[in-house]
Parts: structure tokens; sequence; C-alpha cells
């Protein structure tokens, strides 16, 4: 197992490599720049030609990525173009908004997909399985960003029953430890500050746990199905094990393979930023940075973000990995 592990993290350095070289060359290749950026209606190309020289971006591409790279070695990835913060303190003060409504949205993804789907399959053809199949069709045809105006403009705004928008409320003087809304009332017993957190949580979660809670569904239900159909299933139930033993030894762990890459990969895309998720709620985290970033052309923000994203993605790859290893050990053997 440890081999296995050391083998993984050996591939994780040129993956970061690489994609290092390719966010930086293409984000040198978009038109416009920051200086245009910046300048907005008072551009010329004089002030524009001096801009980019202050800000180091009249040299070449490969002297300003090896300037980059060697920054970001000993972890500077750089200041905002457009607020002169570093990237880092940036990132660190929104990840935490993302995380949360990452965890929550994940959690109702994963609680109800899997059964959902297991249902579905177990009870192929019935009413619950076309119902289950129309409703992941739903909810990966409706926009997240639509949805969410539909569940503030009823929940919120017509029922009253949760806030439309922000991470807690105006009148909250909540204390600030970890940056995590809920996590911060519980550590500091500030219980009414933790469960206003969670009603502003609930409506933004929802609409981004759809998408994965669609996919979830329709993965567990294909993988249910197809091994139901598997020859040591039937060996199973001719051998006269219990209908629970079947399903939960046999069934449901030889299904949770294509699963957790699923999960692994949905993981990757919430924790890398819920754009339109966190625009329409005004959530305020990574999703709201890297938007503000294209708009303003603010490269090493991007840069930033868009590493941040690969790295998550080349870390949950990993653990997906670990985790086929720990449900298949043969997979170790590869």
């Amino acid at each position: 197992m440890l081999r296995f592990v050391v083998r993984r993290l050996l591939q994780v350095v040129p993956t970061l490599l690489l994609l290092s070289v390719l966010v930086f060359a293409w984000l040198r290749s978009l038109p416009g720049g920051p200086a245009s950026a910046f300048l907005g209606d008072r551009a010329t190309p004089e002030r524009v030609v001096e801009l980019n020289r202050v800000l180091g971006l009249d040299q070449p591409v490969w002297v300003q990525y090896l300037r980059f790279l060697g920054r970001a070695l000993t972890g500077d990835l750089g200041n905002s173009q457009i607020t002169g913060e570093p990237v880092l303190a940036e990132i660190g003060r929104a990840l935490p908004a993302t995380v949360e409504l990452s965890v929550a949205a994940l959690v109702i993804a994963v609680t109800l997909g899997i059964p959902l789907g297991y249902l579905a399959a177990r009870h192929r053809g019935r009413p619950i399985d076309v119902t289950t199949v129309i409703g992941t069709l739903v909810g990966v045809a409706v926009p997240v960003f639509f949805l969410g105006y539909l569940l503030k403009a009823f929940f919120a705004v017509e029922l009253g029953l949760f806030p439309p928008s922000g991470r807690q409320s105006v009148g909250i003087d909540a204390t600030d430890v970890t940056g995590f809304a809920v996590l911060d009332g519980l550590l500091t017993r500030e219980f009414d500050a933790s469960w206003d957190a969670i009603t502003h949580l609930v409506l933004p979660a929802v609409a981004l746990a759809t998408i994965p809670l669609a996919v979830i569904v329709r993965i567990t239900r294909a993988s249910v199905l197809d091994v139901l159909g598997s020859d040591f299933v039937r060996t199973a139930h001719s051998k006269g094990l219990a209908p629970s033993t079947v399903r939960g030894r046999h069934v449901l762990r030889n299904a949770l393979l294509p699963v957790s890459t699923t999960i692994g990969l949905q993981t990757g895309l919430l924790l890398a930023g819920a754009v339109l998720t966190e625009k329409v709620f005004v959530w305020g985290g990574v999703g709201t940075l890297l938007a503000q970033g294209i708009e303003q052309r603010d490269y090493p923000r991007l840069q930033a973000l868009l590493l941040l994203g690969a790295l998550v993605y080349v870390l949950v790859n990993l653990l997906v990995d670990l985790s086929y290893a720990i449900i298949d050990p043969r997979v170790r053997l590869s």
C-alpha cells in the first residue's frame, strides 16, 4: 500500500509543473491584458506600454514564467495587479467560504444520490426508477443560476424561510476564528451565529448540489445494474446468503468503484469554485475571485486560482486512487 501511495505522489509534481506551463501560456495568449482592463477608458497606447513595463509584462513569456516559477517555489504567487494584495492572502480569505459551501453541497449529493441510485436500480422499470431518472434529467438540464433564482424567489422572498444572500445576517456579530462561519459559531459557543450561518447555507448548497446529485444517482444506478447481473451475485444468491449480505458485500461494494470516481471529480469541480452559485447568492468565495480576475484580466490572481483548481483536481484524483485501493485491493498491484 505504501509503494502504491508513493508512486501516485511522485506523479503529482510533473503534472502540476505541466499544468503551470499550460496555464501561464494560455493566459498570455488571451486578447487584451491587465493594463487595458485597469486603465479602462483612459487607456492609450503609451499608458498601456508604460504599465506593462511596470508590471513586467513587456518581458518574453519564458522570462515571465521562470520568474513566476521561482517565486512560486518560495510560496509567493505574486500580488494582484488590481488590488495590490498578495493573491494567497485573497485566496485564504475566500477559500473557507467555498469549502463550506462545497462540503454542504457534496453531503447533500452523496447522502441522497447513492441511496436513490441504488433504489432505482433495484426497482428497475417501476415508478420509483422512472421518477428518479426523470428527476436526474431535470437536475442536469436546469442551469444552476436559474435554479438559484427560483429558490431565492420562492423560499426567501415568498415564504421568508431562508435568507436570500450572503453568509451571515448583518446584525450577527460573530467571532472569526477559522473563516468557516458554521464552525466558528460552534467553537466560540455563539450558537445563534452558527444557526444563522446554516440558514444562509441551505439555499446555495441545494442549488449547487443538483448537478452532482443527478450525476451520482445515474452513475450509481448504472453501476448497481451492472453488478446485479454479474455471475458472482447469482452465485451468492444460490449459496443461500442473506439478501442484506449480498447487497452489502457483493453488490454495493463492487458498484462503488465508478461512483467514487464520480464523487471525486464532482468534489474537484465544486472546490475549484462554484462561480455562478456564488454570484447568485453573493457568497464571496473563490468563484467570486475567479470571476473578478477574468473581468479585470488579473494575471497573478487567475494564475493562482487556476493552479489551485488544478492542485485540487490532482489531490482529489489521488484520494480517488487511494479509495480504489481500499475498496478493491487488486488495484494496489497495478
